[in-house]
């Protein structure tokens, strides 16, 4: 079954002052894998979250047109980036209005969270 497009929206690990990204830049490595298998073109967005990020996220969602936008775990799930989470799902909102939203749990779930809503 052929899906449309895919844009994933994350942290980059590169930009996380006193973090070790291999590990993380791996498990995106995997995860971004996974969509080949099931055929699905899937493009990465990683930001920081910065006075950049806006322009950066804008820039992917009006790259093409997605049939899904997923939004890491890195994101969503860290309480001091709360307003950046809603930043980025209201980007979502504006610029991709047709796109079903998902959200991952680990950069290696992410193609399972976009085929919930692809259906």
């Amino acid at each position: 079954m052929a899906h449309g497009p895919v844009l994933v929206i994350g942290l980059d690990p590169a930009r996380i002052p006193g973090w070790d990204p291999d590990p993380v830049v791996s498990a995106i490595a995997r995860g971004h894998a996974r969509f080949a298998e099931y055929g699905i073109e899937a493009d990465l967005c990683l930001t920081a979250a910065d006075t950049a990020a806006e322009e950066q996220i804008t820039a992917a969602l009006t790259r093409r047109e997605y049939a899904c936008v997923v939004v890491g775990g890195g994101i969503r799930k860290h309480e001091p980036l709360l307003e950046f989470f809603e930043q980025v799902v209201n980007l979502v909102h504006r610029h991709a209005p047709g796109a079903a939203i998902a959200f991952n749990s680990t950069p290696e779930d992410t193609v399972d969270a976009a085929l919930r809503r692809l259906g």
